[in-house]
Formats: C-alpha cells, structure tokens, sequence
C-alpha cells in the first residue's frame, strides 16, 4: 500500500509549502499530494482554500490576487509563524523540484467551487515541461475536470474524488469514464467498495487517513493507498508490515 503526503507533511508543518514537501520527501513516503488553483492573472498556485483566509492571515481569494501579490503572504502563519514565511509555491517551483525527486505526485484541481479556466491546461502544460507524466495522477471533485484531463493527455492517470458518502457501483463508475483510481473518503468506504473497484481494476486511494486503526483496516481491505498528514507515521507502519 503507498502513502501519499497531504497536502505535503501537513500533520507538522506548513500545508502545501516547499517546506512541507521537502519534510514529507525525508520521510521515505511514496509519493505527495497536493491542490491547485489559478491566480487573476492566470499562474498555476499549489494552495488549497479558495480564500487565502484560513492558511496565510491574510484576506480574499486566490483567483482575485496576481501571482506578484499572492507570494507576499505568509502560508506560514497556519503554524503560527514556528517555521517563517513560507511563500505559497507556484506548482512551477514544485515541478521544478519534483522533478528531482523519486515521488509520485496527486495534483488535485480546485475546480469544484469555481471552475478556473484552463486550469487543467495550464497545469498538464508545467507537468510535461518538467518530464513529470509518469510521476503525476490528477484527482479532483469535479469529474468532469479529468474528463478535460483525459481529452487534453489520454494517456495522464485521473482518480475521482469523492467525499465520506462516496459513490455507489464506484468501479463501474471509474472504468465507464477512464478514471484508473477511485479516491473516496476513509469514514464512508466498505470493503464491498473496494472489492468491487477491484473487479473493474480501480485502484482505490483514500484520504485522510490519520489513525491507525483506520490504517490498519484500509491495508486489510487491499487498499492502493492512503493520503495521510503523518506520512512518516503510516510509512513505517506499512513497511513493517
């Protein structure tokens, strides 16, 4: 089963920043997931609220700010200011650096709220420009956002979100539309969900996944994988196992 970073090593440091990318990277970890938007004037930013509110202080929304006025907030200040200014990265700094990386990556694409236009174009663009298309899958709530992926790159692999209640005869769902992974959320899945993305060869990746009961239950169930704040935690749980 492979452990996926949220939002990077969010469970101690600074979610969706370098800083917590690079921690997650240290931490033998799989791979690492994180979320995307589109700034006002059109620059793909890894953040993962709408607003800026909740993860810098500051105030507003992400698509209403320029990349040169998105940088100077702080996403430090989720942590209160223990670890600096962290700068929210453009999703080029991180492909710049994934690129260097033995890691998987699970771009999620904002789209589900307010759907930013050419965001999955702009976003395929950078992933090819660094070599990254056998190291990126792209989820997302909004299915009809990896149907756009799937139309621009055939080839990219797209994993459907879901939220607790999931989705009934999920694997036939997958399989109908090109979807090679169902991503579910952990407190409404059964194992007859997953037995039956199996039958329709789904690879079934679940967030988040904190606890270690609930960790111990997904990897008897067969689970593809787990996205977990503390992926040093599940990491070495599931090596040992």
């Amino acid at each position: 089963m492979k452990v996926y970073a949220h939002r990077g090593y969010s469970g101690k440091y600074p979610e969706n920043t370098m800083l917590a990318f690079q921690k997650a990277a240290l931490t033998g970890c799989d791979g690492i997931e994180l979320d995307v938007q589109l700034t006002k004037d059109g620059k793909v930013v890894v953040i993962h609220d709408e607003a800026v509110d909740r993860t810098t202080g500051g105030n507003g929304y992400v698509r209403d700010f320029t990349w040169d006025e998105l940088v100077r907030f702080n996403a430090g200040a989720i942590c209160g200011g223990k670890y600096g200014f962290q700068p929210i990265p453009s999703l080029e700094e991180y492909c710049a650096w994934a690129a260097g990386q033995d890691l998987v990556t699970n771009i999620e694409l904002k789209s589900s709220v307010y759907y930013y236009e050419e965001l999955e174009e702009k976003t395929i663009e950078l992933v090819k420009k660094y070599g990254l298309e056998k190291k990126v899958f792209y989820s997302s709530f909004n299915h009809m956002s990896l149907v756009k992926v799937k139309e621009i790159a055939p080839e990219a692999v797209c994993g459907a979100l879901l939220l607790h209640e999931g989705l009934g005869n999920a694997g036939y769902y997958c399989d109908r539309f090109g979807f090679q992974a169902y991503h579910p959320g952990c407190k409404g899945l059964t194992e007859e969900i997953v037995r039956g993305c199996k039958e329709h060869s789904i690879q079934v990746n679940v967030w988040t996944v904190n606890d270690m009961g609930t960790l111990e239950q997904l990897y008897e169930w067969g689970c593809d994988g787990v996205i977990t704040n503390y992926p040093e935690v599940c990491k070495s749980w599931v090596d040992k196992r």
